[in-house]
């Protein structure tokens, strides 16, 4: 949902009669949010919207459960996330299949995976809106709307019910945001038409979007003719007529995306700035920040670290990526820590004395703030790394 955008061929008008080359009647489909008052795409179908011949409840990849031994006591934690991916990875398997929970509330679910191979059946996720970051390797997303390209660095947004399927390159991980309603840009980085601002961390020309339908007149693909929905954490396979790749044109504010978060522009101040400066994406009840290479605080005796906080509201989940972490020790990429609301958390011992005079940080992280608190999952607590909490403590 970032600016209005159209592929293909349309109709001068919606719900009118729009004829192919050869004269046969295409097919308009909606896809909208807020029953109709919501964003909406329309879809030009060469064929009638598929029919299923066949419905029926199968397997997949399973819903999130508690590890109450991971949430208790309360205490910060960090995770090898490397370590899990490095199981997916040996396992293989398709997106849609192998993808395993690691921390979860009723509005956000925090995954990770590492598909091997491109899906066998067209997926489509009615739960919500999917925010893959893609951490390692490259791919490319099928859908409704077209092709696209990811790679490491990538956000890659698939919106809520549209079908798609993962083609995976050679070392593809995924760590996926699953947001059980909208995951979309923040309304105070749009003006009253609703272009991003100027002082938005990004612009319209940093968001990749689907070049052109897969279809185009009298070349239909010949894909699979099965889709996965699901629905309240549970599977439905549709056996249909046809492939369902049949979309000749589209235009909306609903299609799938890719910011590559190298091209976010942090914001520095005279003093240290609160991380709402780093938001990219928002939420039901979370936010998503990208933390990239930046310029630090200029004042001639600001502190650069992160000040110990005690954020009674909210959970704090990072993922690292890349660069020196400062403010931590013996967290690397692949680590993914939890702070839970209200336990003060900020840098290690000596690690803010030791900031002072920085002009730069090179480090790169995803983090997550969700206001509602967040449980690990029995896979969060496999690879749950020992003695995080004990690392505040200073050195006898």
């Amino acid at each position: 949902m970032i600016d209005h955008a159209r592929a293909g061929i349309l109709p001068d008008k919606p719900h009118t009669v729009f004829r192919g080359p050869d004269g046969a009647l295409l097919h308009e489909e909606m896809l909208t949010r807020g029953g109709f008052d919501g964003p909406f795409a329309y879809l030009y179908h060469a064929h009638p919207v598929t029919a299923a011949r066949r419905v029926e409840e199968i397997e997949g990849f399973a819903a999130p459960a508690r590890a109450e031994a991971g949430m208790f006591p309360n205490q910060r934690r960090l995770y090898d996330a490397n370590a899990l991916w490095d199981r997916l990875a040996e396992a293989g398997g398709a997106a849609s299949r192998t993808r395993t929970a690691l921390l979860f509330n009723d509005d956000v679910v925090l995954s990770l995976s590492a598909p091997s191979e491109p899906d066998p059946a067209y997926f489509a996720n009615n739960d919500g809106d999917d925010l893959h970051y893609v951490m390692s390797g490259r791919g490319r997303l099928e859908s409704s709307f077209g092709w696209l390209e990811f790679e490491a660095g990538d956000y890659l947004h698939v919106p809520r019910s549209v079908i798609h399927r993962v083609h995976p390159g050679a070392g593809l991980r995924l760590f996926t945001i699953e947001g059980r309603r909208d995951v979309v840009v923040p309304s105070n980085f749009r003006n009253p038409v609703g272009q991003l601002t100027m002082n938005a961390p990004y612009t319209e020309r940093d968001f990749v979007r689907p070049t052109a339908p897969i279809a185009s007149h009298g070349a239909l693909p010949d894909g699979p003719r099965e889709v996965l929905v699901k629905r309240l954490d549970r599977f439905t396979r549709l056996s249909l007529e046809r492939c369902p790749m049949d979309v000749v044109g589209w235009d909306g504010y609903l299609y799938p995306f890719t910011f590559a978060m190298r091209r976010y522009q942090p914001k520095t101040g005279q003093l240290h700035l609160p991380p709402t400066v780093h938001t990219t994406f928002v939420g039901a009840s979370y936010v998503v920040c990208s933390f990239v290479p930046r310029a630090v605080d200029f004042h001639p005796e600001a502190i650069p670290c992160p000040y110990p906080h005690s954020s009674v509201d909210c959970d704090e989940v990072l993922l690292y990526l890349a660069g020196n972490f400062t403010s931590r020790r013996g967290v690397g990429p692949g680590c993914v820590s939890l702070h839970p609301a209200g336990l003060p958390h900020g840098p290690h011992p000596g690690a803010y004395e030791a900031s002072i005079g920085s002009k730069w940080t090179d480090e790169s992280a995803v983090m997550l703030d969700a206001f509602k608190p967040l449980w690990p999952t029995p896979a969060a607590l496999g690879v749950e790394r020992a003695g995080y909490q004990a690392s505040w403590a200073s050195p006898e």
